[in-house]
């Protein structure tokens, strides 16, 4: 769309990786040091951009199968170790966030909660965010809508439409469509097949965009 909504929000929740941050580095040196301990062609930055959606703990046992707990601590120690030198903000984001400040917000991520919340921290960033939802945090990860509804339940809110989930993926829309809020694409959804095919409620192209939206309504 053009302009901003007519409706004003309630509450902002946000994706993290490539909505809110880049943190691609450190994932794939993670995957790849999984991968390349069993022999598995390693992935690119772009690749593991493309691939990743849905939580660990449900694409590993289908990527290795009876080993896939062994390549999920690979996985960890390696990504422990660094995956702090590789987060930043996405461009405009900090900007978002700011513009943000006049609503109860939140962050709902298929990161593990531990590594989302030290990355939260590590970039200054604790004091926008009440509830910070990762994988393991709610009885099911996205697209399940069980995270979105724990990180409402935190705030005090019900899920309606006057909610908007924020991320850059079709699986976030349908995690947020499937929590009864207002799912919200931030870019352009190239790795799902555009913007169409992730059928968002409402599409803003990038972080500055959003800013200005955010600007208008508040």
């Amino acid at each position: 769309m053009s302009g901003p909504p007519d409706q004003r929000p309630s509450v902002l929740l946000f994706d993290w990786d490539n909505t809110l941050v880049d943190g691609w580095v450190g994932i794939a040196a993670a995957l790849n040091a999984a991968l390349g301990a069993f022999g598995k062609p390693l992935w690119t930055v772009e690749e593991t951009k493309n691939r990743v959606r849905v939580s660990l703990k449900e694409s590993f046992p289908l990527m290795f199968g009876d080993a896939w707990e062994q390549a999920r601590d690979i996985f960890y120690e390696t990504f422990r170790a660094d995956h702090l030198a590789h987060v930043s903000p996405m461009p405009g984001a900090s900007e978002a966030l700011l513009a943000a400040a006049a609503w109860p917000m939140g962050v709902v991520s298929n990161k593990a909660g531990q590594y989302l919340r030290a990355e939260v921290v590590h970039l200054g960033w604790e004091a926008h965010f009440g509830p910070v939802v990762g994988a393991g945090d709610a009885p099911a990860d996205k697209p399940d809508p069980a995270p979105i509804l724990m990180a409402l339940e935190q705030l005090g809110f019900p899920a309606s439409p006057e909610v908007w989930y924020l991320g850059d993926t079709a699986l976030d829309m349908i995690a947020a469509k499937a929590a009864g809020v207002t799912a919200v694409l931030v870019g352009n959804a190239s790795h799902d097949g555009g913007v169409e095919q992730a059928a968002p409620d409402l599409h803003v192209q990038s972080a500055h965009e959003l800013t200005a939206w955010l600007k208008s309504l508040a």
